[in-house]
């Protein structure tokens, strides 16, 4: 992976083509990330480039994750994540959003909105029942199991009411309409995973 950085989702807006074409984005605000720790094959027994972004208080910073920051001579941030980069980095240096470019496509990966317990409707898109003919008072429940003398029981599997959303999720092939280097801001065409304020990862696409 050449490029990629933490980001945080703003939310949405639009921009407008030269033609006057309405173009929806996303707006990230993405880095700048300061790198803490280069992890080596030699020591740790993989390559990766660890990264701090994000503003936190002092007294909020564990001993451990101090203990790092201090190390390299860095102030303390509120998130630290590692990112296969390739390239000469080095510690204490910062990864800013003027790595991408307007065009380039890139891979979004972020944790999901979070819809708490849901039924089967919101959460697997089943059909609603009939209103009519007896069917209530459970117009909007799953419906029949499958089970019957044998097996009975439900096998693993079956689409049912639970928990929805805060899920790792992966948007692929997006496009950056825009950046604000001043800002630190990438607007990314399209919808992104999470919710407004969520983490972030903005990576040079995997397939294109």
């Amino acid at each position: 992976m050449k490029k990629a950085i933490i980001g945080k989702k703003l939310g949405m807006s639009q921009i407008f083509a030269e033609d006057g074409t309405v173009i929806p984005v996303t707006v990230v605000e993405a880095g700048p990330c300061e790198i803490t720790q280069i992890k080596t094959e030699e020591k740790e027994g993989y390559h990766a480039v660890q990264v701090a972004f994000g503003v936190v208080k002092v007294a909020k910073v564990t001993k451990p994750l101090g203990g790092i920051f201090k190390k390299a001579n860095l102030e303390p941030k509120k998130y630290l994540r590692e990112l296969d980069l390739e390239g000469d980095y080095q510690v204490g240096s910062k990864i800013t959003c003027d790595i991408f470019n307007v065009g380039d496509i890139v891979d979004v990966t972020g944790i999901s909105k979070g819809h708490g317990y849901t039924g089967t409707i919101q959460r697997w898109n089943a059909h609603r029942l009939k209103m009519t003919h007896g069917v209530g008072p459970v117009h909007r429940q799953v419906g029949s199991m499958g089970a019957n003398t044998w097996p009975a029981r439900v096998f693993p599997g079956k689409k049912m009411p639970g928990h929805y959303g805060v899920d790792q999720v992966t948007i692929q092939n997006l496009q950056v309409a825009r950046i604000d280097t001043d800002k630190n801001l990438l607007l990314i065409k399209g919808a992104i995973p999470g919710p407004n304020g969520g983490l972030v990862n903005v990576h040079e696409a995997v397939k294109r």
